[in-house]
């Protein structure tokens, strides 16, 4: 694994707001370094659908010596507003790129579900209801990848007239995206679970084989809850909480019993698998949830350790809740996090014995 690195949500905008507020940049420059040097990070993806969060944030993550993988994912636009967006967005990674930084361009995340027209439904939660009737999804699949790789077709010529680092784009499984525009191959399905744990071994094999056509590959999500039975539904815990019209978790679901170790365990195993796998870098999901936050008593009132159902590997607290180190930042590390910095360091560790080895350094 060329690249290890965690993603970094600088706001999903959803019902009028994002799921990371407040969004205070001297905050955000110390979560950064916090990547670099405690987690042991060589990269970052920087998420988000807020065109200045994303450009602060990619330039915090640069200065602290992080690759960026600049990702704008956006909700609720249609492709006209999309490919704007994006075209504005590569001119930032440019500026940034050509400064000196390691930039890396993904023109949009998940544009399918979470964009006007590819999917029948004028919100996301409309579209997502398409996928659970499988024939009717069957049968738009056709015009929906031949609509999509047109529309993709375009954003890469734009942005390659403004970007000059390498471009990408983060799928989801469903779409059979043509990379023939694109320098890699990025999927946001790296989540193993129950239902694909059989061939998931066979199906990364087969994802890797592509660095053979010069197409190498990323996995920019992967990770789960903290709950016990995490592992077994990672990437589809629909119903671990009920949500409210602004997006914001209601209450927990019952019976969901709060497992730092499972999270821990799950992270360790995928990291392992992918940095044995081949894969050009990996990304865990993620540093932060900021909208599931621990709420009232921890010990007492489960169904609001919103946490609970957090893929992020610190647990958000609200203000002036949180202990220890990072108390400032508002949040504690979980034992996940522990875990990334273990990977991160004997990494490291293993980097440096190969450079001395080498005469490097």
């Amino acid at each position: 694994m060329r690249a290890f690195g965690i993603t970094y949500d600088t706001g999903f905008t959803s019902a009028g707001t994002t799921n990371h507020e407040p969004f205070p940049p001297d905050i955000v420059q110390v979560e950064m370094r916090v990547i670099r040097e405690v987690l042991h990070c060589d990269a970052v993806r920087i998420t988000g659908g807020v065109a200045d969060r994303l450009e602060l944030a990619a330039r915090a993550a640069a200065e602290a010596g992080l690759e960026v993988w600049y990702a704008p994912f956006t909700n609720g636009l249609t492709q006209d507003e999309l490919l704007a967006f994006l075209l504005d967005a590569a001119e930032r990674a440019e500026r940034l790129r050509a400064a000196g930084a390691r930039v890396v361009f993904l023109t949009g995340s998940e544009i399918s579900l979470f964009t006007d027209g590819f999917l029948p439904g004028a919100t996301f939660q409309e579209r997502a209801a398409v996928l659970g009737d499988p024939a009717r999804f069957r049968a738009l699949l056709p015009q929906l990848n031949a609509d999509l790789n047109a529309f993709l077709a375009r954003v890469a010529a734009g942005v390659r007239a403004r970007f000059q680092g390498r471009v990408g784009y983060c799928s989801v499984a469903f779409e059979a995206v043509d990379w023939t525009p694109f320098d890699l191959i990025a999927s946001d399905a790296g989540y193993r679970n129950a239902t694909n744990e059989a061939a998931f071994s066979e199906t990364l094999r087969a994802q890797v084989a592509e660095v053979a056509q010069g197409k190498p590959f990323a996995v920019t999500e992967f990770g789960c809850g903290t709950f016990r039975g995490a592992a077994a539904v990672a990437g589809r815990e629909d119903a671990v909480a009920e949500w409210g019209q602004d997006g914001r978790p209601v209450r927990m679901a019952e019976g969901k019993i709060r497992d730092e170790q499972e999270q821990a365990a799950y992270l360790r195993e995928m990291l392992g698998l992918y940095d044995e796998g081949g894969v050009d870098a990996a990304f865990v999901y993620t540093f932060a949830r900021w909208d599931e936050q621990t709420l009232g008593d921890r010990e007492n009132e489960p169904e609001r350790d919103f946490d609970t159902a957090s893929y992020g590997i610190v647990r958000v607290l609200p203000p002036g809740v949180a202990e220890g180190e990072y108390a400032e930042l508002g949040w504690e590390p979980k034992a996940a996090f522990g875990a990334v910095a273990e990977f991160g360091l004997a990494r490291s560790a293993r980097s440096a014995r190969s450079a001395r080895a080498a005469g490097v350094g």
